[in-house]
């Protein structure tokens, strides 16, 4: 199935897009779709344990089971004041 990846900050510079199309298996979760990206683009593992995902803008868990056209952002954390 087909969904679509945003990409934030230093993760879109790594990257080199701001958005993806990715295929995933049927009963794939956000984890496992993060983990596809960290194997394609290394420098995303840096970020694993502090960025937030949203599945169709609503925060998400890595555990959240995605479905066909669902529209999925990874976003690191911001600092400032």
């Amino acid at each position: 199935m087909r969904v679509t990846v945003r990409l934030f900050a230093r993760l879109r510079d790594i990257v080199g897009a701001g958005e993806l199309t990715r295929d995933v298996a049927t009963g794939a979760s956000v984890g496992t779709l993060w983990n596809q990206l960290v194997a394609d683009h290394p420098g995303l593992a840096a970020y694993a344990r502090s960025m937030s995902s949203a599945v169709n803008a609503d925060y998400a868990g890595p555990d959240h089971v995605l479905r066909e056209g669902d529209e999925v952002a990874f976003l690191p954390p911001v600092s400032g004041g």
